[in-house]
């Protein structure tokens, strides 16, 4: 019995491209679609938010001269890229899948309505939630919580790029997170959890079907709550 009905889960821009540093592996796509599909049968409701990193990172540009807010723009388009892609992965895999943006772009996706994402969600329907909150300064992981308190998920899930000298933690308090400055999401993302009290379930998207033991509740990662 799965312990979350309703999650949305956080992946990075840069866990489509598989072992390279740029754009998409297309191996690697199929194989976390076929995962992330294998979890929505059990009928598990399912949000995805994906960065852009693996097509562009704002900030390292903003750094380099770039409007911080230019930047943050062509960000938000970049998950738009990585949102279709996984769209035609999942529907290949067998799962109808929505992209719904932040900012609307109306022959690629459908905007983002709220009440219309909550009803995807109760038929079944993988949501990929792109274009982040389409406003800039605010990250993907924000985006991600903002979008899993709206559409009332039980756990916001993300799967962080692994670290050599991470250290696991089995539980952890917002609190904990925010004082000792764990960069596991961003700490305007975790206050938002804080506040709402939404646990976040921190994991290795690296090991194939940890997917669905994080949503079967099996302690594979660090809970924070």
């Amino acid at each position: 019995m799965p312990k979350y009905q309703r999650i949305v889960l956080k992946l990075s821009g840069e866990s489509l491209a598989g072992g390279a540093s740029f754009g998409i592996d297309a191996e690697r796509l199929k194989s976390l679609a076929a995962e992330i599909a294998d979890v929505a049968t059990r009928g598990i409701q399912i949000g995805l938010v994906v960065g852009g990193g693996n097509f562009f990172r704002g900030v390292s540009a903003a750094a380099m001269g770039m409007d911080r807010v230019t930047a943050d723009h062509m960000g938000m388009l970049s998950t738009v890229i990585n949102a279709l892609a996984l769209q035609d992965a999942l529907e290949k895999a067998g799962v109808p899948t929505r992209v719904m943006t932040a900012i609307e772009m109306h022959e690629v996706a459908e905007p983002y309505i709220r009440r219309r994402a909550i009803r995807h969600l109760e038929k079944g329907r993988i949501v990929v939630f792109a274009a982040g909150t389409s406003n800039p300064y605010f990250s993907t992981d924000t985006a991600a919580t903002l979008r899993a308190l709206e559409t009332h998920a039980d756990v916001i899930a993300k799967a962080p790029l692994q670290h050599t000298d991470a250290v696991l933690y089995r539980e952890v308090s917002y609190l904990e997170v925010l004082s000792k400055a764990l960069r596991v999401m961003d700490a305007s993302a975790v206050a938002m959890c804080r506040d709402n009290q939404l646990p976040i379930q921190v994991f290795n998207l690296n090991v194939y079907g940890n997917i669905m033991r994080m949503s079967m509740g099996e302690p594979i990662g660090t809970l924070i709550h």
